[in-house]
């Protein structure tokens, strides 16, 4: 790897530089069958090391927080945008941690310009696509099954499992008028609902009920799947014909993996929606959790982890991307610790959560989605507290804000924590003693 940051001059040279070492005649292509493919995949190196630049300046903020190492993180910023990243081992170990080194094998497809090949219209949802073959004047016909005409650059790709080809193209879907100001609304990503904004809207309300139908029943799939299979194992030398006739019959997966596929489709057409009717074709400026690093220290049932690892994160996460993309809307991801035990009112750690309740210190009861999502647009426009601080750093800060706001009410941390207003687990942390006993010395 040469670079890390993308270059767009690198593209374009990309095509000569490969045709130095292997000419299209030696693979049996025309000259711009080959041109279009190794420019395609010039960019996506580029998008790969533009991916490696983001994931290594998030770490180097993770790892530098705080005002005092602001120098520090410009400084290794500019270093990463040229070679001279390789003379630093911080760097040059990071980079080599997070890049995506490896060796593509696909064979199964080729890109073609809008000069490669003619779109002509069959029937309302039927194309005939004229592609150059590798011989001069001669075009190969395929017919598509499509909902809109196709056309700027595409990819044809045979899948081989299902044996048919696929086109790959993108569509524009206009363009939005971004306004000067934007509505800034927090959104909570939840299980029982896709989204529940600081409107205290709740989008994709059957999305927990059909994950939990989803996930028990491929539990009991597999526990009768497992008896099957001990059976087999067990008749393989007494009766080899009945556990063959067993394997290819009981213990197949080819209807799993269509039922499969069939729920992930409305997992992810629910979430869809959520995200759409979420948007409203409104532009706006969304503060949204980022829950990409796994939830750790957590003790929980096996099946409530069970269920929680069939939840779609990352698919709530692209289509709020692809729906901000389309509306011009802006999605800022913030710090998610604590979002839904702190209090939206007074912002801080006082009061506790109880299923879809969140009860405060003085006894008034919240929807505990909608208490995370205000908790949520509050930390967007947080100078406090950073999207890359850890979880020790953040409860730190919480625990100052309730200090204060304690100390206005002529009470303490461990006063609280008798009252039952702040959960005892905090009072276990190195923050909270010595909090705690700033404010026994501090003067009444």
């Amino acid at each position: 790897m040469h670079r890390v940051i993308p270059d767009i001059d690198r593209n374009k040279k990309a095509y000569p530089e490969v045709r130095g070492f292997r000419k299209p005649e030696s693979l049996g292509l025309p000259s711009k069958l080959m041109e279009w493919t190794v420019s395609d995949v010039a960019k996506a190196i580029t998008a790969s090391q533009a991916a490696c630049t983001d994931a290594v300046i998030k770490r180097v903020y993770k790892r530098f927080s705080g005002k005092i190492y602001q120098k520090v993180r410009k400084e290794l910023c500019k270093q990463l945008k040229t070679l001279a990243f390789l003379d630093n081992p911080l760097l040059h170990r990071l980079v080599r941690k997070e890049f995506q080194r490896g060796r593509s094998w696909s064979k199964n497809q080729i890109v073609y310009q809008p000069g490669g090949y003619r779109c002509k219209r069959i029937s309302r949802h039927t194309y005939q696509l004229e592609l150059a073959g590798l011989r001069r004047g001669k075009r190969n016909r395929v017919i598509v099954r499509s909902n809109r005409k196709i056309k700027g650059q595409i990819r044809l790709i045979y899948n081989q499992l299902l044996q048919r080809f696929e086109v790959h193209f993108l569509v524009a879907h206009g363009t939005v008028e971004i306004p000067s100001s934007r509505r800034a609304i927090g959104v909570d990503k939840g299980y029982t609902e896709a989204f529940y904004d600081s409107d205290g809207q709740a989008y994709g309300k059957d999305l927990g009920k059909l994950a939990t139908k989803k996930s028990d029943r491929i539990c009991a799939k597999n526990r009768n799947r497992g008896k099957l299979w001990a059976i087999h194992r067990k008749l393989e030398k007494i009766d080899p014909a009945k556990s063959a006739r067993i394997l290819e019959n009981n213990l197949s997966r080819k209807t799993e993996n269509r039922r499969y596929r069939k729920n992930q489709s409305e997992l992810k057409s629910i979430i869809g929606a959520a995200s759409k009717s979420l948007f409203k074709g409104e532009s706006l400026k969304v503060f949204a959790e980022d829950l990409t690093q796994p939830i750790r220290n957590k003790r929980q049932s096996k099946a409530m982890s069970r269920k929680l690892n069939s939840w779609m994160k990352g698919q709530m996460r692209d289509s709020l991307q692809k729906w901000a993309n389309w509306t011009g809307s802006v999605v800022t991801e913030v710090q998610p610790s604590y979002t839904s035990q702190a209090d939206s009112v007074t912002g801080t750690l006082l009061g506790k959560r109880s299923g879809d309740s969140f009860t405060r210190f003085d006894g008034v009861v919240l929807q505990a989605d909608h208490n995370a999502a205000k908790n949520i647009l509050a930390r967007g426009t947080d100078k406090e507290i950073s999207r890359y601080m850890n979880k020790t750093e953040v409860q730190a800060v919480l625990l100052r804000r309730t200090a204060r706001f304690l100390r206005g009410m002529g009470l303490s941390l461990a006063d609280a924590v008798e009252l039952g207003w702040l959960d005892s687990k905090h009072s276990r942390t190195r923050a909270f003693k010595e909090l705690l006993a700033g404010m026994q010395g501090a003067p009444r």
